[in-house]
């Protein structure tokens, strides 16, 4: 074990027909997919896509951190 930590950082979208909360649940939950030792993520924007007057999509940026591998 490693006396130190270092981490990663990737952008992704995440989007979701019913809340910006789903949004971010679903890009965590494919993200960890494909990622070992997520740790924290950051909302960097939060936006949407609007069809017919209403709300279509919710989208949030989001930074996921992640621990290095033996670090």
């Amino acid at each position: 074990m490693s006396d130190h930590h270092v981490y990663k950082k990737v952008e992704v979208v995440g989007s979701s027909t019913k809340s910006i909360e789903e949004a971010i649940e679903n890009a965590i939950a494919e993200c960890s997919k494909n990622l070992r030792n997520i740790e924290w993520f950051e909302v960097q924007e939060t936006r949407g896509h609007v069809t017919d007057g209403k709300v279509g999509h919710y989208q949030v940026v989001l930074k996921i951190g992640f621990r290095i591998e033996g670090s």
